[in-house]
């Protein structure tokens, strides 16, 4: 997922490029998906995985519309990384979780631990934990668990919740916030 090989640019950079040139002529839509606070005329996803190592950081929605690639790149990175099953992601997560970024304020990229999980992790999980819900939105691809070194738990969480988008989890004890895009809820301490 590099920028610039030694073969010149690649897709992702030409895409960063191109969204970084339609932004700038943008004009401004100050109620633009006017349910996510901090939402913006661009959103903007960087994630990376301690489990494959992998990283994201791209624009994947300018002016009103997705990126049809970022997105498809999206859902790939959010996998059950223990099945490696792709699931199309509800992207009013995302646009939560770009947003409760945003309001941070902050250029590391989210920790993402946990996006979609397939029922069989799901169950795997459930059974070695309290925490995990039989009918996990995971299972939908309408939830992440995700981590920043830099906030803590109550910080992302409180940023989550400005959204007034979906549902905010705090796992203080483990050190992650869950997010969703469910009913509007929080829980945990």
């Amino acid at each position: 997922m590099t920028e610039i090989s030694s073969s010149g640019l690649t897709r992702r950079a030409l895409l960063g490029a191109f969204a970084a040139t339609v932004v700038t002529a943008a004009p401004t839509y100050s109620n633009a998906a006017g349910f996510l606070r901090g939402g913006g005329d661009i959103r903007r996803i960087r994630m990376y995985s301690g489990r494959t190592g992998e990283r994201l950081d791209m624009i994947y929605w300018v002016d009103g519309d997705y990126i049809k690639d970022a997105v498809s790149e999206i859902n790939h990175f959010m996998r059950d990384w223990r099945t490696d099953q792709v699931k199309s992601m509800d992207l009013r997560t995302v646009d939560i979780m770009a947003a409760a970024h945003n309001l941070l304020d902050v250029n590391e990229p989210y920790m993402l631990l946990s996006g979609y999980r397939s029922p069989q992790t799901n169950a795997m999980l459930r059974s070695r934990s309290r925490g995990v819900a039989k009918n996990s939105l995971h299972m939908k691809g309408q939830a992440a668990d995700l981590r920043l070194s830099s906030r803590s738990v109550t910080q992302m969480a409180k940023a989550a919740m400005a959204c007034r988008a979906g549902g905010v989890g705090r796992y203080s004890r483990s050190n992650f916030v869950h997010m969703d895009c469910g009913e509007v809820r929080s829980w945990g301490g």
